[in-house]
């Protein structure tokens, strides 16, 4: 969209990992000096590590169109895989010709192959990228493979290409014979920010300017944002020229950087938490208990009935007087009356 209004012929800052714009500071080209050596010496397991955005793939790339014909290469580039995967996967990498069922049928042909390679004067290099996804059988697995020599020459060099997780698997205790035999290792740090500004410089250049299009405090807010992980350098330089192009002009400033960065940056938003509704308890329901048939000869336990007590109401005190002088009353009654009967006859 923008390469006219700068001049370009490509654009600079695509996230691709694209070799042409390979850019070497001292430590990519310390690096890519080591590999390179531990290859061609056939030191064995060779380690290189970095954190994401770094340019290990990159640096790969770069390693590998810098070998010769006489070096044979392969790369794992997803090694979460089963070992009979794995051992398919190599077999046609390296164009064996056979399909495998099993680790036994692989060898015998991979042996084959690995000594043929050796009496042409050919090295063979496994790359395995992300080996921070390998699971601990396949770590065996691959590291049985350097046992395979002849006369005293490893016949294979395999290249772990990892995220600084892949040390912490390297040092774990059952790993010991693994970290033992790595002769080379290399860790891949981020830029500065003098080589920020050189790499800026050296993308804008093979894509076809030598104008400084980015201010000095404008590369300056690159490095803030990106912390030198070129990346993320290729990622705010690429909209950084997308707002210049936008607003028409052709010089990006440390405020249009600064923009760009606040778009790119991912916020965190505070979310309120709900309290969980408490599930409401269930009674429990009683448990039947088993009936138990009595035994022969015994009369079986009657149920416990509680006593009922009949509470009698209390008479009051006048009632019991009122019925006490009725009584009286007629008791001398009868009295006077059978007197009178008697006198009268």
């Amino acid at each position: 969209m923008y390469l006219e209004h700068y001049n370009l012929n490509r654009k600079p800052f695509q996230i691709t990992a694209d070799p042409s714009f390979l850019w070497l500071g001292e430590k990519h080209k310390e690096a890519l000096a080591f590999l390179k050596y531990g290859i061609l010496d056939n030191k064995g397991f060779l380690l290189l590590t970095g954190d994401i955005g770094t340019g290990k793939t990159t640096l790969i790339n770069a390693l590998v169109e810098s070998l010769g014909k006489d070096v044979i290469v392969a790369t794992v580039y997803d090694p979460s895989l089963e070992p009979i995967e794995f051992y398919s996967f190599m077999g046609k990498a390296f164009n064996l010709p056979a399909k495998f069922t099993g680790k036994g049928e692989f060898l015998i042909y991979f042996k084959k192959f690995l000594f043929s390679a050796y009496d042409n004067n050919k090295k063979v290099l496994l790359i395995v990228d992300e080996a921070q996804r390998i699971d601990q059988v396949l770590l065996e697995e691959i590291r049985n493979l350097s046992n395979i020599e002849k006369e005293y020459t490893k016949l294979i060099n395999i290249f772990f290409v990892g995220q600084n997780e892949f040390n912490n698997i390297i040092l774990e205790n059952q790993n010991r014979a693994i970290r033992q035999r790595i002769t080379l290792n290399y860790n891949l740090k981020p830029l500065d920010q003098e080589e920020t500004a050189e790499y800026i410089k050296h993308r804008l250049s093979v894509s076809g300017t030598q104008a400084q299009l980015f201010s000095d405090k404008a590369i300056h807010e690159v490095y803030a944002f990106s912390k030198g992980y070129p990346r993320l350098i290729n990622i705010i330089c690429d909209h950084a020229m997308l707002s210049g192009y936008v607003k028409d002009t052709r010089t990006i400033t440390s405020e249009m950087v600064s923009e760009c960065a606040d778009e790119l940056r991912i916020e965190r938003k505070k979310i309120a938490r709900q309290k969980p509704m408490r599930k409401k308890k269930r009674p429990k329901k009683a448990t039947p208990q088993p009936k138990t048939k009595p035994k022969p000869g015994l009369k079986p336990k009657e149920k416990f009935k509680p006593k009922t007590h009949v509470v009698k109401k209390k008479r009051n005190t006048t009632d019991m007087i009122l019925y006490t002088v009725l009584v009286v009353l007629l008791l001398v009654g009868l009295v006077i009356a059978g007197y009178l009967y008697y006198y009268t006859m």
